[in-house]
């Protein structure tokens, strides 16, 4: 659930893929480096850090160096700074109702003596006070909070210096959606009968857009080329004023019917959908003052060669951003999108990998179907994965993946991880693994997913990542599910923490975890039992695009310590042992 974990670009591996990594240059490494700077919560944390990157406002700042986005963005280098008085205010936008259960203050030298924090379902109007004191110490205040909502403020009233208020980090803690998953899916707007998607790969135009560190290559193009991984956004040197826009270029007269927006967090709260025949007359077909973000489907009735966003009103202190910009209709010169493969029935039952790990005793896995992915970890995991030493077959149709108390390239422990990157690859379909977790703290064994454009040089979360199973070896009556994106991801990713049905030890035997996975969501599974549905209306509409609709590959690995599982200690049993009875796919 927690995971920031991908495969780092560093680590030794087969020759075709060190070939590759060669020629991906420093570049990448660098940009890998700074998005997988999104950190996990901290070891023990119940709930997931949902505030890491949300929209952030504040009353004010010290200046431009100071910015508010500052307290949000898991640089403990960075930090917003308030002006030089009393009252201050610093405000995020979680994107959905959250229950809460924590909230960490990181100050700079400049606290708050006095302060609250609030909630609000709208984050205007009333506020709830869910913390309140008169003697704040600075430092890291890490407090135990109850309260809901989808705004979480922190309001100082006295300083502790003559300066403002400055905070390195701003964390709020907690769980978003119902406990038990939903079983429905909300309904998505289809475009009107005989629409045709007209705007995929058309030449586009916008006021400003961004290229740099910390929006790379985010022209108007990205906004229609059906990857909704990446995205457009204005310019933070001239674009994050009002007005703001951007344009598609049907390629000839069209009817325009729906228009489909999926926001970034910096969305526009009024907004114009306009329609042209030259791309300097418009006529405006839709208006709104109160857009919500996220996924907004518009139906309009228009004709015109140009379709374009026209912003008037941004809902922050940024630009506008949007991941997709999809225009509907009849007419135009539209480019076929690529084609998607047939969303599986399930039960589905057409085999398309398996491996039933039936090997003699102390033989390997099959290299045919796993590549041995030999290196470090992340998440500040203490493990060494050894070069196929930590795992073999154990003659009775197991493989054993096993974690040692042993000094192998400087760490302490070892383990083994493998995957079938570039010999299995899989988009939709039933993915199941029948495992025996092994128990003992710091533990952390894993069945899951990661985009196959990971290996051609896209860097996670941009890739997608789909954890079928994760489970903490400290409480082996619980399991994880989790899917990381750009918009949610390490400990705010989109999953569910569940209790093992029956209340059983998850160690104390075999259990099936699998992934139903289609077009529409997934649905994850524990011996056959629902544990989480993942709709893709319900994330687009609530958390971002969803980034699941091309192929994966599998890994399986065993993890030792780190930010999520904590620190091994005395009774930790080594060896430990990760038993896999069978990996199966089916379609």
């Amino acid at each position: 659930m927690l995971r920031t974990l991908a495969p780092p670009l560093t680590r030794p591996s087969r020759a075709g893929r060190g070939r590759r990594l060669a020629a991906l240059g420093t570049a990448l490494l660098t940009l890998l480096g700074a998005y997988l700077a999104v950190a996990a919560p901290p070891a023990g944390a119940a709930d997931p850090l949902l505030s890491r990157g949300r929209p952030v406002t504040a009353s004010s700042a010290e200046s431009v160096a100071f910015p508010a986005s500052a307290a949000v963005d898991g640089d403990a280098g960075t930090r917003w700074s308030s002006g030089f008085s009393d009252p201050q205010w610093l405000q995020v936008d979680l994107g959905v109702s959250a229950t809460l259960t924590r909230v960490v203050l990181r100050w700079e030298a400049a606290y708050a003596r006095a302060f609250t924090v609030e909630t609000s379902p709208t984050g205007t109007g009333a506020w709830t006070t869910i913390h309140t004191t008169t003697a704040g110490a600075g430092g890291t205040q890490d407090l135990v909070v109850t309260g809901t909502g989808r705004f979480v403020r922190v309001t100082t009233t006295q300083r502790a210096t003559q300066y403002g208020v400055s905070l390195w980090e701003f964390e709020v803690y907690g769980s978003t959606g119902p406990t038990t998953p939903p079983t429905t899916t909300p309904p998505t707007t289809p475009p009107p009968g005989g629409a045709t998607l007209l705007s995929y790969a058309k030449p586009a135009v916008a006021s400003t857009s961004q290229n740099d560190g910390a929006c790379f290559g985010c022209t108007p193009d990205k906004a229609f080329d059906s990857d909704p991984a990446s995205r457009w956004a204005t310019s933070p040197t001239n674009g994050w004023v009002d007005p703001g826009w951007i344009y598609v270029d049907l390629g000839a007269t069209a009817t325009v019917t729906q228009v489909v927006l999926q926001w970034d967090p910096a969305y526009a709260r009024s907004y114009q959908i306009q329609v042209s025949p030259n791309a300097s007359t418009w006529t405006t077909v839709y208006s709104t003052t109160t857009g919500q973000g996220f996924r907004e489907a518009i139906n309009v009735t228009g004709t015109g060669r140009y379709v374009r966003m026209y912003g008037t009103a941004r809902s922050s202190q940024y630009g506008y951003s949007l991941w997709e910009f999809k225009v509907y209709g009849t007419g135009g010169n539209p480019t076929p999108p690529p084609a998607m493969p047939a969303d599986p029935t399930f039960p589905a039952t057409r085999l398309v990998f398996a491996d039933e790990f039936n090997g003699a005793a102390g033989s390997k896995p099959d290299p045919a179907k796993w590549t041995i992915d030999p290196g470090t970890g992340q998440n500040n995991e203490v493990q060494y994965y050894t070069n196929n030493d930590n795992a073999n077959m154990d003659g009775a149709g197991s493989l054993v993946i096993e974690a040692r108390r042993e000094t192998v390239n400087g760490r302490d422990y070892t383990s083994h991880r493998m995957n079938t990157g570039n010999k299995f690859h899989v988009q939709y379909g039933r993915i199941e693994a029948r495992i025996r977790v092994p128990k003992g703290n710091g533990l952390w064994p894993a069945f899951w997913m990661m985009g196959a454009d990971f290996l051609t040089g896209r860097p996670w979360p941009y890739n997608g990542e789909i954890d079928i199973m994760e489970v903490l070896g400290r409480n082996t009556q619980e399991a994880y599910s989790t899917l990381h994106a750009p918009a949610y991801n390490g400990g705010g990713g989109y999953g569910q923490k569940y209790a093992a049905p029956g209340g059983v030890d998850l160690s104390a035997g075999y259990h099936v975890w699998s992934a139903e996975w289609d077009s529409r969501g997934i649905t994850f599974k524990i011996d056959g039992q629902t544990v989480f549905t993942a709709s893709k209306a319900t994330v687009e509409s609530t958390r971002g695009p969803w980034i699941f609709d091309h192929p994966f590959y599998l890994i399986l690995n065993l993890a030792v310590g780190g930010d999520f599982p904590g620190p091994v200690d005395g009774t930790t049993p080594f060896p430990a042992r990760m038993l896999v009875d069978y990996v199966r796919v089916y379609q």
